[in-house]
């Protein structure tokens, strides 16, 4: 495309509505560990003060470290997701000490490897209760008490593109883009509520699920721009955009982050 030669590009700017986390308060749940520890540094380093919470005290404690030396006002204090009465303590802690609550992100992390066959009930309600239940028992608590905001729930590509012995995982996670939509239209228009829905990205729970060289390594190399798995932080932009006040006018989306794996087209 050619311009008049008189013409002035300007960058784009949103001078009401920056794309930026500072001075805001976050809550991230999972934030110790993965994508949700990535973007829990993020945010901190974007200027937030951020709670990273999990249900390892050592996690917490270390991570709480990183976040003061990013500058944020944090708190240690651990959650387990399962327990309604953790998830009340975490909230009540959070607005007690820090005043406010802007962003809750939820990004519990547990996945069980198993098939529709060969999965356990236990199994199956132990992904549920922690992915799904886990996800609306924050979401429900710390809503009630959030006058205005923003809620970021972490779906997988898993929702979209079946993955070999994750049923009981990618189920959950369907589930979360699902009330994801729900509750930002409960939720709306004070308290926004999206939803990132990552690629293939290594952190400590899928190490050694993808091997390079493995046939299934190769595939997603194949459908991917850059060839290779994603880095946690490289969820991090997506995060700071959709917590801000940006995207004051986004709600209720699932947005893909996957370099281009579930858009890939074959060449014959």
């Amino acid at each position: 495309m050619c311009y008049p030669s008189n013409r002035r590009l300007v960058p784009l700017q949103y001078s009401h509505h920056p794309v930026t986390v500072a001075g805001k308060t976050a809550v991230v749940i999972g934030g110790t560990s993965g994508i949700g520890r990535a973007i829990a540094l993020g945010f901190a380093e974007e200027g937030a003060d951020v709670v990273a919470t999990s249900r390892t005290p050592e996690k917490v404690e270390r991570t709480a470290e990183e976040l003061r030396e990013r500058g944020a006002e944090t708190l240690e204090i651990t959650c387990d997701v399962t327990e309604r009465n953790s998830v009340e303590q975490l909230r009540d802690e959070t607005f007690e000490s820090l005043g406010h609550v802007d962003i809750l992100v939820n990004s519990p992390s547990y996945i069980a490897r198993t098939t529709v066959e060969g999965a356990t009930e236990t199994e199956w309600t132990d992904v549920f209760d922690v992915q799904l239940r886990g996800t609306f028992r924050a979401t429900q608590l710390f809503a009630r008490r959030m006058d205005s905001g923003s809620i970021l729930n972490i779906s997988s590509a898993s929702t979209v593109s079946a993955i070999p012995n994750l049923a009981a995982y990618s189920t959950a996670k369907g589930g979360i883009d699902a009330f994801t939509r729900v509750a930002a239209e409960e939720f709306g228009p004070e308290i926004r509520v999206n939803a990132i829905r990552p690629g293939f990205v290594v952190t400590e729970q899928t190490k050694g699920t993808y091997t390079e060289g493995e046939p299934r390594y190769e595939t997603i190399k194949t459908r991917t721009t850059n060839e290779r798995l994603a880095k946690p932080e490289e969820m991090t932009g997506a995060a700071v955009y959709l917590a801000s006040d940006a995207a004051s006018y986004t709600t209720g989306e699932i947005v893909t982050v996957d370099d281009g794996f579930l858009s890939a087209t074959f060449e014959e």
